[in-house]
């Protein structure tokens, strides 16, 4: 399996309604420290995709990374979010404490 089919399959299990960080998807993954990877592989994935739901992965700071080569795409990762029940502040950022995935324990086993 590649390095970026593993962090697909992560990417996968993350559930409507909930997000994680780049940082999280690369130590679930064992690429510890390799957070902007994991931004790469997402980056490869058509922004249509409904099998890997790219738009649940935000960087570390709670916010919609930002990238003038999206095409776009931040506006729907915002809009793909909110219809899940996600709430973005004021500041446009999203709550860790709340919306943050925490996975079970065969998620990290994997």
């Amino acid at each position: 399996m590649s390095t970026y089919d593993r962090i697909y399959d992560i990417v996968r299990q993350i559930p409507p309604g909930q997000v994680a960080t780049y940082g999280q998807i690369a130590e679930l993954a064992n690429l510890f420290g390799k957070a902007r990877l994991v931004g790469y592989a997402l980056y490869q994935v058509a922004p249509e995709d409904t099998d890997i739901p790219w738009h649940r992965v935000i960087n570390a700071k709670g916010e919609i990374s930002q990238s003038p080569h999206r095409n776009g795409s931040d506006a729907w990762q915002r809009s793909l979010l909110e219809q899940e029940g996600v709430q973005f502040g004021p500041d446009h950022k999203i709550n860790l404490r709340d919306y943050r995935w925490q996975p079970d324990r065969s998620v990290m086993d994997a």
